[in-house]
């Protein structure tokens, strides 16, 4: 089996594809200094590229684990989840609060897809 790395670092990737299978690291908002619901758009828009660089897109989620820095931005999070979302292509979902790495992230998203470009 070929395993792709995308974004490699000696630490991690970005992504990695397998077997069909695409799986991103968790992504965290460049713009720390924003609101919750700003932070959380920054994100989805980085899991619609990185989705696209292995030939997946959100339609093709499988599943999500979500950890926020705080539940009470649990709402405004959703706000943002909501519009990204199509409702017809709902993956498998986890919301968790956790310490994140950086105190000023107050989101961090983690995806599984299905490739469906495979060039």
């Amino acid at each position: 089996m070929t395993i792709q790395y995308f974004g490699q670092t000696p630490r991690f990737s970005e992504a990695t594809v397998a077997n069909g299978f695409v799986f991103l690291a968790g992504m965290v908002p460049e713009n720390s200094a924003a609101n919750i619901y700003q932070q959380t758009c920054d994100v989805l828009a980085q899991i619609d590229v990185w989705l696209a660089k292995c030939g997946s897109d959100k339609n093709h989620l499988l599943e999500a684990t979500i950890f926020l820095r705080d539940m009470s931005d649990y709402s405004e999070m959703n706000r943002a989840w909501d519009e990204w979302l199509n409702p017809q292509h709902s993956p498998a979902r986890a919301c968790v609060e956790a310490k994140l790495a950086n105190p000023d992230w107050k989101v961090e998203i983690k995806v599984s897809a299905v490739q469906v470009d495979r060039t």
